[in-house]
């Protein structure tokens, strides 16, 4: 299904069942060998706790996410916001997470992107050089699984002839093809080559309402970043009712650039090589009362 979607919006796309890699080895370095093992995604809050007005009380945990979906000890991927209680900023996180077992402490691999205070740049930090807790603020979709080796979907898709992004493109591939059923995937992909656009909260939470996609956007700053870049994508193929986010991905990089992914702004030479797995299980947690769909981008 993968494969002949991508072929209509790639020069070149191949997909395959293959062994998950060794995601501890570089360029990932994740704290756990693999995506494998009872799969499932989590949407945590929402775009509505930022938009408008920021709700800055919503402060959520990762540990405490593990256990509500009913997989203590998971190893979580995503793209959420950091806690503006701890950082005393507003930054974009990208969550890479072995939470706490009762054997184990968690490990934190994730990473925070902020605007650098000194050059208005991007600033990319390990979240545990600065921290030592798993808390997230506002919203977060996230891929959580045992973190085992396993069969995944290995997905290759070079030279993008289409308007679509990767990430989008995969899920509207699943819509098309699973109609109303709802088909989530998730799991780590790399831009091996090119450049894309990614976007940073500003440190700042806007004083005015951001009552438009027009307004979020102004707000929000943009960057062309560099490969490689590694992703975390979270994909639902069509929202089932939950009021969900269907698709959100953050990356970072080992040198120095991260944050939300857009689009390749190289449609020639981008190369790109995902591994994904289908969701077994989907949580809605915390799900906002009152809603709307302004900056859901």
């Amino acid at each position: 299904v993968l494969q002949k979607g991508l072929k209509e919006n790639f020069a070149d796309a191949q997909v395959s069942v293959v062994d998950c890699p060794d995601l501890t080895q570089e360029p990932f370095n994740f704290p756990a060998k693999g995506i494998c093992g009872k799969p499932r995604i989590a949407d945590v809050g929402g775009v509505p706790y930022l938009i408008p007005v920021v709700q800055k009380e919503k402060v959520y945990d990762l540990n405490t996410v593990a256990k509500d979906i009913e997989l203590p000890g998971a190893f979580i991927l995503g793209a959420g916001a950091a806690s503006s209680k701890i950082l005393g900023v507003n930054a974009e996180l990208i969550p890479i997470v072995q939470t706490k077992s009762e054997k184990k402490p968690a490990v934190n691999g994730s990473y925070i992107a902020q605007i650098n205070p000194a050059d208005k740049g991007c600033l990319l930090e390990k979240y545990s050089s600065k921290y030592t807790d798993c808390e997230f603020g506002l919203l977060a979709n996230l891929y959580a699984s045992e973190g085992q080796p396993g069969k995944v979907i290995e997905v290759k898709a070079n030279g993008r002839t289409g308007e679509l992004n990767f990430v989008s493109c995969l899920r509207q591939i699943l819509e098309k093809h699973y109609g109303e059923k709802p088909v989530g995937m998730g799991g780590t992909f790399i831009i091996q080559s090119g450049k894309a656009k990614i976007h940073i909260m500003p440190p700042e939470f806007s004083a005015c309402p951001l009552n438009t996609d027009e307004d979020v956007n102004n707000w929000l700053k943009f960057f062309e970043m560099k490969a490689p870049l590694i992703c975390q994508p979270v994909i639902v193929s069509r929202d089932p009712g939950f009021d969900l986010r269907v698709e959100h991905t953050h990356c970072f990089s080992h040198h120095g650039e991260g944050g939300h992914y857009h689009q390749d702004t190289s449609p020639d030479s981008v190369r790109y090589l995902g591994y994904l797995l289908p969701a077994e299980l989907l949580f809605r947690i915390d799900r906002p009362q009152e809603t709307h769909l302004v900056g859901r981008d």
